[in-house]
């Protein structure tokens, strides 16, 4: 039976992989993480085995490699500033100031990594139909391409992003009280740590082509989503417990607020090593 000329595959309506059958036998397959990240397509010989990849020109992979130095040295600083902060907080003078300053520098940080991470969806090479090259595209500062699972997911990265960033502004704040405490302070906290699971899962369904996680350990896109998602689910955790009971003007535990944010912080300056090295 003669095999299709065309299959695509993804996570509900999104397309995360594209299979294309040419007459001599060659198989050609584009992935949207690959493509976006190396520069690359995947050919494979009639056996099944990869034969080679090919690549996007000069000019594309050289975006390719600067987009993602900024974005994982950015996420690299932005997670070694939160852990500091976090000592800070546990082990420091106790000055909530101090703190406050050391977070909102990481936050700085985690938004240049957040939009930087964008920009590399919207200037990553373009697969062309029938399997051939990959064409770099002009250069874009923005772009609305809502029925894209990298752009979906990296939007809500960098808005989760800017959610913390409200959170990190309001911490300046002095003599709030528990309500003003928890509606200013502590809700931007866990809507941007709700953001950041659903940019998580979105990226799990793009580099697993379907709705459920997988486990690809021989991935190093797949460890790098699975470190920051971890670190995630982390962040979660010590947002509820930072929320301020208004029966005993205290947190639930602050033990595990501190500690759940230095170590998921330190997560996603892993995930930021990790990243450098998923390059062209």
């Amino acid at each position: 039976m003669k095999p299709p000329e065309h299959r695509a595959e993804g996570a509900g309506p999104f397309t995360t992989r594209l299979t294309w059958h040419r007459a001599e036998g060659q198989t050609v397959v584009w992935e949207s993480r690959l493509a976006r990240k190396r520069g690359a397509l995947s050919v494979r010989g009639p056996g099944g085995r990869v034969a080679r990849s090919t690549s996007a020109d000069a000019e594309g992979l050289a975006r390719l490699r600067r987009l993602n130095s900024v974005a994982s040295g950015a996420f690299f600083l932005g997670g070694l500033l939160f852990a500091l902060g976090a000592g800070v907080a546990q082990f420091g003078s106790g000055d909530p100031v101090e703190s406050a300053s050391i977070y909102f520098a990481g936050g700085l940080c985690f938004n240049l990594g957040g939009y930087t991470s964008l920009l590399q969806v919207l200037n990553a090479p373009r697969h062309s139909e029938g399997g051939g090259s990959l064409a770099t595209t002009r250069w874009r500062w923005w772009g609305y391409e809502p029925m894209r699972l990298d752009w979906l997911s990296t939007f809500v990265l960098f808005t989760g992003t800017l959610v913390f960033g409200v959170n990190l502004l309001d911490s300046f704040l002095q003599g709030l009280s528990v309500q003003e405490t928890n509606r200013l302070i502590w809700t931007p906290d866990v809507v941007g740590c709700v953001l950041f699971l659903v940019s998580g899962h979105l990226a799990f369904a793009e580099i697993c082509h379907r709705s459920r996680p997988c486990i690809h350990s021989r991935s190093l896109g797949w460890w790098v989503v699975a470190v920051n998602q971890f670190g995630s689910v982390l962040f979660m955790i010590s947002a509820l417990a930072a929320f301020t009971r208004p029966s005993t003007q205290s947190l639930v535990n602050t033990d595990i607020a501190n500690w759940g944010t230095l170590c998921g912080a330190l997560c996603f300056a892993l995930g930021g090593v990790l990243q450098a090295f998923e390059r062209p």
